[in-house]
């Protein structure tokens, strides 16, 4: 037995005593041992599971990879087992069909067991292993398949629908379509025996161990297996034939005599009687004969619950109660209707279904179908009762709420009411229809949502039913239904009408009935799958209705003119009756909702009988004038009544709200018998109506076709258009007296004009303008003329209300309106917008608001000139306009707004400028945009100072706002003339432009300033001659005093001499140093002996300390001197690295920054690193040339602190910064770059504006992650480890990586590629490197996102373990994209250079050898000392190194399996969490099994020699038992466990 703390041996395979008993006894006695309740058993004992030979013979028979994988699947922890199943359905996937096949004996005990469990994960788990075991094995399942298939029925109907989806694939890959019911019916009898077992023997307790299972879960594992037993069984008998459903016949009556199957109807479970009741409406479909033999209790277990109202439930009841309806013929007789089914189904209706109306409610017309006369008799009671109980639904709590349950209830009131009428017809079926339709309809009119419902529709329907029905047999009986009908109607609605005080809401639903009376097809309904016909007659009749498929657009234009499904006058009369009483109360006693109402019947029904009717009470004579100029439109009922009651009620002045009022003009224009005649009307109501209301009736007429056709006469007619242009005048003749407000009477009576006038100009119809074209062009110039006087006034500011007016109209006009430019007045005002606005502020008084306005009205003209015309610049149009009276302002006014060069940007000390050459190429036909600039610079200035200030000193003293720009404008003329010179063959424009820039003899009159000019010049020529005369001595010199000179200057760069400067002083150092790297042949023995120690050891280190410090701007310097910046970062990229680390830069240290570097190198990144962010791209890669040269050195100084600490620490894993200096950019940058980016979803691409202030602080970022990788990739492993910890602790990665799929472009093909090269041999931002230049001018669009793929491949080339590390972790969506842009674009590069630098390595291993193949992305790794030989294949998946790196076994001899199997985990862990390369992965590989082989003892907890994270050995020793251990690994053991023992020997660990 052992003491209770005894160690048990490594690698003890051997069973314990009670399995060597079980072995031993089937041996001699030939029984094999097994145990009761998990199995499936052919008798009437309990289940029982034949037990396995015994573990010494499963090893024989089984893989050792298979054995140990069994042996955890019969493990209890649900994570172990979940593993198990994934590494078994793996397995399975990979090992040959031969081993696999191995496993087929124990697969099904097995099976059975896990495909029960209580976690879902193991279930979904255990079907997907299951398929690929069937793949592998195939035909080989066959003899197995009878003990798997009871269990593999029940998995297909699980109630976690993956884990049953999975059981389904499984089965499909086993069985095509065609040979399922064949592989069913084969284990018919197995199948059924399982599921009797499940259904009437096992309980939760036989099912689980009471001993080690909780309650709560034997419970939900019992339930489940109820459920999905029960649906097993359905699913059994839906898919074998019927001539197995009948030799099954037999085994089913027993388990349907059984009175615990029929309890399952009363099971707590709703998912328990749910399943039950299908089973029933199967059984009652496929074997009605089983249900008859047990019809006493199938009727009673079915019908006696039909008031179940569990969602779960009530599906599968309904449809088992009209089953038991069709197949038991006498099922009445086993339950009391009146007293056990039809008082529950009334409660059931009353409370709507319980919020189940769609799924109940559908069944009721098929469920009293059913009812034989003695369960409803006396049918009147019953259909009282039915029709009571279900209309009272509609008040139910979820009816109210739920649109989709009222329709329910109302198709199933009115189907069961149209099925009753016809059954009971000739037996005066009208009192009944009466007491249920008109309440109905009574409670309908006042609630809205039964209102927009579909009752009024199929009321609709019945009446038409009943029409058809009145010439046929019961012709008399519907005949007088109708007239009931018609009369109960009508006594119901002059109900509502004949009332002062009726509800809005009632005579709204009044209105809506007799409209979908009138016209069915306005209401929009939900198309239905099924239609019910009750006769043959009337299914005739339903196809000669119109097709349901009529264009929207077609019924609205015929709206009101379409004519009744219903052939009766009946309709007609009623609308009629209830028109000419509404009337009365209108006219009467001015009762608005009534008018409302009057409104909505005449929308409905545009008739003259119902015009005719309101006329009544007139007295029929229209005035004289009306007749002379309408003529015989008077006579039309509908014209009069417009006239003499409509057009007055429009006139009211105390009437809020007219626009029901202008829907009686449209149903009066429907009346009209021609076009002609709608124009006539329209334009003798243009001349009365106010024009609030002509602007309801033409947005009316836009937004419907029908309404635009009736109007297009008048709309394009002269009576509009000229009432409109004369608006127009009245409108901006008001404006310009000078209203500082709208409270004007005027201006609030005419509220409306100002949007009419835009609605005119703005709408288009089939790209024509609304009104006619002439009138547009007589408005647009109104408005023009008006914005001009308005300019041209002293006081603008007084007219902002009509300037905004005109900008809102003209802002719509030039949006909307295609071609509206064409138009000669509308380009004027265009220019007229722009020239308000670009006036100056203070004289014209106009506010910002104002101003935005004005800048977004003629942009919208601009973008419409532009688009739609071209951007022609000829004489007369807008931009020519625009750019003379642009010149003209700049000539005409004076200087003091001017605080900056109007060029900063393109002034030639700051900006490169196309050169000559590319101009002589591109053979312009007008000066280049500079050019232009410069001459309109030298305007401004000779304008500005005056003659005799300019004959003195040039930094215009007197005029301290142009000292700067004085300067900067003379050095764009001199420029501009140099640019001249050059050219060899001058065009006669640019000839004519050299003489006006010599005319005003700028040199002379800079005197001071041209005389530096020459001088530099000349030196700059000849240090030229010097270096190519090789008089380098000289050059030398003058070079070190020049750059001297410079640094004392460094206070004048504003001064464009000083830095043309300081830019040719660094040319000549760039010169100098390329000719010392690399000495032209012939060259070195000319010059002298010393020349070139000495240029390296004095002259280098003068320059290079000097130049330094002229890095470092103002941070406020207005005109920061970037010409300097590029000329001295292009010379700093040549300074050695020892200057760098030997600076001799002022000291800059912060507070609290823990750092091992030397103050030199601490100085010197706490100078340089915050320019990064600095905003001018040169600077910020000028410093990063620099940084990139020290970032290999600086791990070296953390080796001896992180090695003290490593041997002094005591917690989980060391941890080390980075650079505080990289650290603080990355941490200042990475919320900046979270509000730039966070609008761009991942995997977005956010396109960045070339140097914008978010170019350059992303730029900066992206440089900072490049040097950090840097630094990364030149530390050794070991402190690698603790650099990524902190990077991790940080998240600082993780937020680069969102930020780098937010940079990359989708594609990142290389631009500018010839078409033939990109698809032969596609470059990518992947494989061509990225040139950070200084002098760089083009592409720079591309720049952040080459540098963002550039630092991508860094992180996954220098950190893919932390990469893998933050994908595994990422989203679903996230975690696709990444893979699959890594995998199409990065993975293929990547491989190829980790293959290419294992190959071309010139590293070697004492007893290993390294090889690498390309083809097939593998590096074999062989390792042989003494007797031992180890081949280890190293695969890279397709997705590298995002996927893990599988290790493959190769050729082994003299190792141990389990030795093995240890070595391969350990190569597998190092390359997988080692953020390097493969070969560092081996090496350190090859150090774990070299520290083996001498001796060192493994750690008792990861059984590895080396760490697999720190790399570190075991040093920590428990006092006991001696055993040494990894700090990392007995942290983890103590904070995992919560005890301070030693692992090994359980004493306490001190």
């Amino acid at each position: 037995m052992g003491g209770k703390n005894k160690q048990r041996t490594k690698g003890n395979v051997r069973p314990s005593s009670s399995g060597r008993a079980a072995d031993l006894l089937a041996r001699e006695s030939g029984v094999i041992p097994g145990f009761v309740g998990f199995g499936i058993s052919t008798s009437n004992e309990p289940g029982y599971v034949p037990a396995v030979h015994g573990a010494e013979e499963i090893d024989h028979l089984v893989d050792a990879d298979f054995r140990l994988v069994l042996r955890k699947l019969s493990k209890r922890d649900a994570v172990t087992k979940l593993k198990a199943v994934q590494e078994f359905g793996a397995m399975c996937q990979e090992r040959e069909s031969d081993i696999v096949k191995g496993v087929l004996p124990y697969w099904p005990r097995i099976y059975c067991k896990i495909s029960l469990d209580h976690d879902r994960r193991v279930r979904e788990a255990t079907q997907q292993a299951f398929e690929q075991l069937i793949l592998k094995v195939k035909r080989n399942l066959a003899p197995y398949l009878k003990g798997i298939m009871g269990h593999w029925i029940i998995a297909q109907c699980d109630t976690y629908s993956p884990a049953a989806s999975a059981a389904s694939v499984a089965f499909q890959t086993a069985f095509p379509l065609n040979k399922q019911p064949e592989a069913l019916s084969f284990c018919k009898d197995e199948v059924l025996n399982v599921l009797q077992d499940n259904l009437l023997k096992e309980t939760a307790d036989t099912l689980s161990d009471p001993q080690s299972i909780p309650e709560e879960e034997r419970e939900a594992k019992y339930m489940r297996l109820l459920t999905s037993s029960l649906l097993a069984l359905k699913r059994l008998l839906v898919m074998i034939p019927q001539t197995d459903r009948e030799a099954l016949g037999e085994h089913l009556a027993h388990v349907l005599s059984q009175g615990k199957f029929w309890k399952y109807s009363k099971h707590k479970t709703p998912q328990v009687r749910g399943a039950f009741f299908e089973v029933v409406a199967a059984l009652c479909e496929l074997a009605p004969q089983l249900v008859e033999a047990e019809a006493a209790r199938a009727c009673s277990a079915v019908l006696l619950s039909i008031d179940d109202a569990d969602p779960v439930v009530l599906p599968p009841l309904w449809e088992a109660v009209l089953h038991i309806l069709s197949s038991i013929e006498d099922c009445w007789t086993h339950v009391n209707a009146r007293k056990g089914v039809l008082p529950k189904l009334w409660v059931l209706l009353k409370e709507g279904g319980h919020g189940l109306a769609t799924a109940l409610h559908p069944n009721m017309l098929p469920f009293i179908s059913k009812l034989p006369a003695e369960v409803t008799e006396p049918k009147l009671d019953f259909c009282r009762s039915f029709f009571t109980s279900i209309i009272q639904g509609l008040s139910s709590e979820r009816a109210v709420a739920s649109p989709s349950e009222c329709a329910a209830i109302v198709f199933a009131t009115m189907e069961c009411l149209r099925f009753l009428l016809l059954q009971n017809a000739g037996e005066e079926p009208e009192q009944r229809a009466m007491q249920t339709l008109l309440p109905l309809i009574d409670k309908s009119l006042g609630n809205p949502a039964l209102q927009s419902g579909p009752l009024f529709l199929q009321i609709t329907e019945m009446l038409v039913s009943w029409e058809k029905r009145t010439t046929g047999n019961d012709a008399k009986t519907f005949q007088r239904l109708l007239v009931d009908f018609w009369d109960g109607l009508g006594s119901l609605c002059v109900g509502y009408v004949d009332q002062e005080q009726t509800e809005q809401v009632a005579l709204e639903g009044v209105a809506s009935l007799l409209q979908i009376m009138q016209n069915p097809c306005k209401q929009v309904k939900r198309k239905k799958s099924v239609k019910i016909c009750f006769s043959d007659q009337e299914a005739k009749g339903q196809g000669e209705d119109p097709p349901s498929g009529t264009p929207p657009t077609e019924l609205s234009e015929s709206q009101g003119k379409q004519d009744s499904s219903l052939r009766s006058s009946h309709l007609l009369e009623l609308v009629c009756q209830l028109a000419e009483l509404n009337m009365v109360y209108v006219c009467e006693r001015n009762s608005e909702r009534h008018l409302h109402f009057l409104a909505l019947l005449l929308r409905a029904f545009p008739k003259p009988q119902v015009f005719q009717v309101l006329l009544k009470s007139e007295d029929g004579k229209p005035e004289q004038g009306l007749e002379a100029e309408l003529g015989a439109l008077t006579e039309n009922p509908a014209v009069r009544f417009l006239l003499q009651r409509v057009v007055m009620w429009l006139r009211q002045d105390d009437r809020q709200g007219t626009d029901f009022l202008v829907d009686m003009v449209f149903s009066a224009l429907h009346c009209c018998n021609s076009k002609g005649e709608q124009t006539l009307v329209l334009n003798h109501l243009t001349m009365s109506l106010k024009w609030g209301v002509i602007l309801q009736i033409i947005q009316k007429a836009c937004a419907d076709a029908g309404y635009l056709e009736a109007c297009r006469g008048w709309l394009k007619g002269s009576v509009l258009g000229e009432r409109l242009v004369g608006l127009a005048g009245e409108l901006c003749a008001f404006g310009l007296k000078g209203s500082p407000s709208l409270s004007s009477p005027l201006m609030s009576q005419n509220s409306h004009s100002w949007p009419l006038i835009s609605l005119a100009l703005s709408q288009q119809s089939n790209n024509e303008s609304l009104i006619g074209k002439v009138y547009v062009e007589q408005i647009i110039e109104r408005l023009h003329a008006t914005l001009t006087e308005a300019k041209g006034m002293s006081d603008a500011g007084n007219m902002e209300p009509l300037v905004s007016f005109i900008c809102d109209v003209a802002s719509n006009f030039f949006s909307s309106v295609k071609g509206c430019l064409l138009l000669a007045a509308a380009e004027e005002l265009v220019l007229t917008i722009f020239q308000l606005c670009a006036l100056d502020q203070t004289l014209t008084h106009l506010s910002d608001a104002l101003l935005q306005k004005m800048k977004l009205a003629y942009t919208a003209g601009v973008h419409s000139l532009v688009t739609q015309l071209g951007a022609g610049v000829t004489k007369g149009t807008f931009l020519y306009s625009a750019a003379v009276w642009v010149k003209t302002l700049l000539l005409t006014s004076t200087l003091n707004w001017v605080k900056r060069p109007l060029l900063c940007g393109r002034l030639r000390v700051t900006e490169e400028i196309p050169g000559v050459e590319l101009w002589k190429v591109k053979d312009m036909s007008r000066l280049p945009a500079h050019l232009c600039a410069s001459a309109v610079l030298g305007k401004i200035i000779f304008i500005a100072v005056p003659a005799d200030t300019q004959q003195e000193e040039t930094d215009t003293s007197e005029l301290p706002d142009l000292r700067h720009t004085g300067e900067a404008h003379i050095a764009e003329i001199l420029y501009a003339l140099q640019w001249c010179e050059e050219m060899e063959h001058c065009p006669a424009m640019l000839a004519e432009y050299y003489k006006m820039l010599q005319d005003w003899n700028i040199a002379e009159k800079t005197h001071s300033n041209s005389s530096a000019k020459a001088a530099l010049r000349e030196l700059k020529q000849y240090l030229g001659y010097a270096v190519s005369k090789c008089c380098f001595c000289f050059c030398l010199n003058v070079c070190l005093i020049c750059t001297k000179t410079a640094s004392e200057s460094s206070g004048a760069f504003w001064n464009p001499w000083v830095q043309q400067f300081v830019c040719a002083n660094c040319e000549l150092i760039v010169r100098l140093t390329d000719f010392f790297i690399a000495l032209p042949a012939g060259v070195a023995e000319q010059l002298p002996s010393e020349l070139s120690s000495e240029w390296q050891e004095f002259f280098v280190e003068g320059i290079h300390n000097l130049l330094l410090p002229l890095l470092f701007p103002e941070p406020d310097e207005p005109l920061f001197p970037m010409a300097v910046v590029v000329a001295v970062g292009n010379a700093l990229s040549y300074i050695p690295i020892q200057l760098l680390t030997q600076n001799k830069l002022p000291a800059r240290f912060v507070a609290d920054q823990n750092s091992s570097l030397p103050d030199a190198l601490q100085t010197l990144l706490n100078t340089l690193g915050p320019l990064l962010l600095f905003k001018a791209r040169p600077l910020q890669l000028a410093v990063y040339h620099m940084l990139h040269k020290i970032m290999p050195l600086l791990p070296e100084s953390d080796r001896e602190s992180a090695t003290a600490k490593s041997e002094d620490e005591d917690e989980e894993e060391p941890c080390l910064s980075p650079p505080a200096a990289i650290m603080t950019i990355l941490t200042a940058t990475e919320e900046l770059l979270e509000n730039i980016l966070g609008g761009v979803q991942v995997g977005g691409f956010a396109v960045v504006q070339p140097l914008s202030m978010e170019h350059c602080c992303i730029l900066g970022y992206l440089l900072a992650w490049k040097l950090l990788l840097t630094f990364f990739k030149a530390a050794p492993s070991q402190l690698r480890v603790q650099y990524s910890l902190h990077l991790r602790k940080t998240r600082a990665l993780h937020k680069l990586l969102l930020h780098l799929f937010r940079l990359m472009p989708e594609n990142p093909a290389l631009p500018g590629q010839p078409t033939e090269m990109a698809s032969k041999d596609p470059k990518s931002f992947f494989t061509e490197n990225l040139s950070l230049s200084l002098h760089q001018t083009e592409g720079l669009q591309c720049e952040v996102p080459h540098l963002a793929c550039s630092v991508y491949y860094g992180a996954l080339k220098d950190l893919p373990a932390m990469v893998r590390l933050w994908w595994n972790s990422q989203e679903k969506r996230v975690f696709s994209i990444v893979d699959k842009f890594t995998s199409k674009y990065v993975s293929s590069v990547l491989s190829l250079q980790e293959i290419t630098s294992v190959q071309s390595s010139t590293q070697t291993f004492e007893n290993m050898t390294v090889k690498a193949r390309s083809a097939t992305r593998e590096v074999i790794a062989t390792y042989s000392v003494d007797d031992i030989f180890i081949e280890l294949v190293i695969q890279l998946p397709q997705n590298y190194p995002l996927g893990s790196i599988s290790v493959e076994s190769g050729r082994r001899v003299g190792v141990a399996v389990q030795q093995w199997r240890n070595w391969m985990l350990q190569l597998s862990t190092y390359l997988t969490n080692q953020n390097g390369s493969i070969m560092e992965g081996l090496s350190l590989w090859k150090n774990n099994v070299d520290k083996r082989f001498e001796g060192v003892e493994d750690c008792m907890i990861c059984f590895s020699v080396i760490h697999g994270s720190n790399y570190s050995l075991p040093k920590k020793a428990c006092r006991t038992c001696k055993k040494k251990f990894h700090s990392a690994c007995l942290y983890k053991w103590f904070t995992s466990s919560n005890k301070s023992t030693c692992p090994l020997c359980r004493e306490t660990f001190f």
